[in-house]
């Protein structure tokens, strides 16, 4: 049984609306261009692809996308936007979906959702199972804010604007997290959400993608290819099966 939150039907009716920003053309149109690159002429699988942000682009694109996404009622949702996305209901660790792939992906932070270091490493070999020789595995994850914390505190600021602040916690023994959401409606009300994850260094997914028989390709900030460096607060790495 996975670890992850699993999102309901009330969150999956206003997910996309609170994640707008996520939607931005300077956000999601890096992403799309750099994933159909890598794809070309082959299929693609998105573990964890939730309402369709990014599969729906991607197949505008001419990509043919299949997807795994834990949450039926997220999947519900993608159903409203377009039908022909074959989709298993199922955790990205375990859940197989038919046929191989030149490209796997999971983006914005997805691999947190598996809260174990053992259902990590699932997810990572399950990515390579999926994979044509020569196939890639791509990811998209931030770096902890922790070297922002001053001594005695456990949480740090994510996003302040003016309808939503994040701020995330952490337990760094354990390496597991909690997003806590406050969000200001149209009406005035404010609502708090929260959700878990657990925190990988990149240096870690290196040796989960090792463990499943993939090496890394390359590794950027973002997806425009924004150098890697010690102050980059995220990163889109690829990984690749030999062959």
């Amino acid at each position: 049984m996975t670890s992850s939150d699993r999102w309901d039907a009330e969150t999956a009716e206003r997910y996309d609306e609170a994640s707008a920003f996520m939607f931005a053309p300077d956000v999601l149109e890096p992403a799309v261009r750099f994933l159909a690159d890598l794809a070309g002429d082959g299929p693609a699988l998105e573990l964890a692809i939730g309402t369709g942000r990014v599969a729906v682009p991607l197949v505008e694109r001419g990509v043919a996308v299949s997807g795994i996404e834990l949450s039926q009622p997220m999947v519900e949702q993608l159903r409203t936007k377009r039908t022909d996305i074959p989709v298993v209901v199922g955790d990205m660790a375990t859940s197989t979906m038919p046929g191989r792939f030149s490209l796997v992906y999971l983006v914005w932070n997805g691999i947190g959702n598996l809260r174990t270091q053992a259902e990590q490493v699932a997810c990572f070999r399950n990515a390579a199972r999926h994979l044509l020789p020569g196939g890639r595995f791509v990811i998209e994850l931030w770096i902890p804010g922790i070297r922002r914390f001053p001594p005695g505190q456990a949480g740090v600021p994510f996003h302040v604007g003016r309808h939503h602040v994040g701020i995330d916690t952490y337990d760094l023994a354990s390496q597991q997290g909690t997003s806590h959401h406050y969000r200001r409606h149209p009406d005035g009300t404010v609502t708090y959400g929260a959700s878990n994850f657990r925190y990988i260094w990149p240096a870690e997914c290196d040796l989960m993608a090792q463990l499943a028989g993939m090496e890394l390709e390359r590794r950027a900030a973002d997806w425009t290819g924004s150098p890697f460096t010690n102050d980059s607060e995220s990163h889109v790495s690829v990984w690749r099966t030999p062959g």
